[in-house]
């Protein structure tokens, strides 16, 4: 197994321990992957969910991950503040973009001082803000809408009501990549609402829904430029998306890079597939069965920090 790091495996990520979890009745209509809670059953949830954070981020940080852990009392209603990729994403070179959301109530989860310590910690050379297109109606939901090849610079983007293609345009021109984008289909006939439930792509593979892209040769052109990266394509079937096994991330770690996933989407893979992403990650299973009833799971709770730290001794001209 390579022990190596890459621009595509962060070393450090941004997590929210949230207070008040709870399945978003604003996302339900679009978002097929997502449980109804039982009212009764609200503070038990929300416990549940903030305990699976916690171990979460304790068992990334024992693999040397540094994680950034931030806290959401609940002031602001905002039940799926736990997944902060949709809000924002950080690349090289200092660059740091904020979303526009599709869900009102998700527009709440922007929290500058999150921002501002990325600043204090990280070099960073520019914000580019483009939570504005939501008065213009264009979403585009960060690295949930888009599944980055960082190292070819390509954009994958299933299509659906939170990747708008002029927004998704706009930052592509602005950050360099080249979008490909494509239509998803789900067992109900309708679009997945994000990306990278179906999809990841990680240092030395990738494991897409194919079952998911209705259009064949779409499909075998996404797998085509997957494998012209130089990567090992994994298809995933339908059940296995159902199962979150899409919705995982590459993470570099004290020895070397690691898959982290939840223990339901490790538990859905085969032996074969096992062995492929063993090759180049160790498996990093972690328990988040409450967390998926927002109809998200590890990758969702996980924003990359790829940004150069800051020396700390460096000297400071006045």
């Amino acid at each position: 197994m390579s022990r190596l790091q890459s621009i595509q495996a962060p070393s450090a990520i941004v997590m929210i321990r949230p207070h008040g979890f709870t399945p978003n009745p604003e996302t339900a209509a679009d978002n097929a992957f997502q449980t109804r809670a039982a009212k009764e059953a609200a503070q038990a949830i929300a416990q549940s969910a903030y305990r699976e954070v916690t171990s979460a981020a304790e068992r990334l940080e024992a693999e040397g991950v540094r994680v950034h852990l931030f806290e959401d009392r609940g002031e602001r209603d905002t039940p799926d503040s736990v997944f902060p990729n949709n809000w924002f994403s950080t690349h090289p070179g200092g660059h740091v973009a904020l979303f526009p959301m599709y869900c009102e109530n998700r527009r709440r989860e922007r929290r500058p001082e999150i921002i501002e310590t990325l600043k204090a910690d990280y070099r960073v050379q520019e914000v580019i803000d483009y939570s504005g297109l939501e008065h213009d109606g264009l979403f585009l939901e960060g690295t949930g809408a888009m599944v980055f090849d960082h190292v070819a610079r390509v954009a994958y983007v299933a299509r659906s009501n939170r990747a708008d293609p002029v927004a998704l345009e706009r930052f592509s021109t602005h950050f360099n990549f080249e979008p490909v984008a494509f239509d998803t289909c789900d067992a109900a006939g309708q679009p997945v609402y994000h990306t990278n439930v179906l999809m990841c792509v990680a240092t030395e593979f990738a494991m897409v829904g194919f079952d998911l892209i209705p259009d064949r040769r779409r499909a075998d052109e996404v797998r085509a430029r997957l494998e012209e990266s130089g990567r090992e394509v994994i298809a995933l079937s339908a059940a296995q998306i159902t199962d979150f096994a899409g919705n995982a991330i590459e993470l570099s770690g004290r020895d070397g890079r690691m898959l982290a996933l939840s223990r339901r989407a490790h538990d859905s893979l085969t032996t074969q597939q096992k062995a492929v992403i063993e090759r180049s990650a160790r498996l990093v299973p972690l328990a988040v069965p409450t967390v998926e009833m927002a109809g998200g799971s590890v990758r969702c709770m996980i924003a990359g920090v790829h940004l150069a730290p800051r020396q700390r001794n460096a000297v400071r001209l006045h």
